[in-house]
């Protein structure tokens, strides 16, 4: 294997690694809704999981920038198979008999409430299936919309403006993404009204367009230090390549 070859291949597995986990990590906290009013005093509500997306929105776009549409839809499928084990697994976890003094050290809540610690266990992590068919169902259309857009405005603009290629993609990408995720884990599968969809999906949309515009620099210091690690040469031919790759 050439030095390039490596760079090249240890590059995609720092930027999977990144990917993976923010994105599973996003699927298992986005059981939170928090009060962004109580938080910042601004209107509206989100999922604690909307916190970390943007990693993987400007990840995806790294991604694509170097490795092509086939680049991302690979580690995105992977990413789904991965999310869908772990909740397996926590499901698993969730019919297991809790163990008595477990239960009755912690029966007690902080201002010593009642407390069921197994049941908020099984509450907590059992809301979350509804979340993993709406996010994997929103996930894919997602990427695979944020992929092909991305490269779609980078042959129009003749591979200039990284900023529009990469905003664009995830601005397009997450008007779906945002809305579709919540219909299906928490208007399908949960009891909110459709007008609570609307309400929190809209917020979440618009922080997320927020946090695409404020990380637009960050996609400008990951392409200068990958030029760096890779070689400016280098970098230019897996570009040309990514740029060409427009399989599925």
């Amino acid at each position: 294997m050439t030095p390039f070859a490596r760079k090249k291949q240890q590059l995609y597995l720092v930027l999977s690694g990144i990917f993976v986990v923010n994105a599973l990590l996003a699927e298992i906290i986005g059981v939170k809704i928090f009060s962004v009013d109580a938080l910042l005093g601004l209107p509206g509500n989100l999922t604690a999981g909307v916190l970390i997306w943007p990693v993987v929105f400007v990840t995806t776009d790294i991604i694509n920038e170097y490795f092509g549409k086939a680049g991302v839809l690979r580690i995105s499928y992977l990413t789904v198979g991965l999310i869908l084990y772990s909740f397996v697994v926590i499901l698993a976890t969730t019919h297991l008999p809790p163990a008595a003094f477990w239960l009755d050290v912690n029966k007690l809540d902080a201002e010593g409430r009642p407390f069921n610690v197994d049941f908020a266990y099984r509450s907590i992590f059992r809301q979350g299936l509804g979340i993993i068919a709406g996010s994997i169902t929103a996930f894919l259309i997602g990427q695979v919309l944020d992929a092909t857009v991305f490269q779609m405005i980078r042959r129009l603009t003749g591979g200039r403006y990284v900023w529009l290629r990469a905003t664009g993609s995830t601005l397009v990408s997450q008007l779906v993404d945002s809305f579709v995720v919540l219909y299906v884990a928490f208007y399908l599968f949960g009891n909110w009204s459709f007008d609570q969809v609307l309400s929190v999906a809209n917020t979440n949309y618009w922080y997320k367009f927020a946090a695409a515009i404020l990380l637009t620099p960050i996609i400008y210091l990951a392409h200068f230090l990958i030029d760096r690690y890779l070689g400016r040469e280098e970098t230019v031919e897996l570009q040309q390549e990514a740029a060409a790759d427009v399989s599925v």
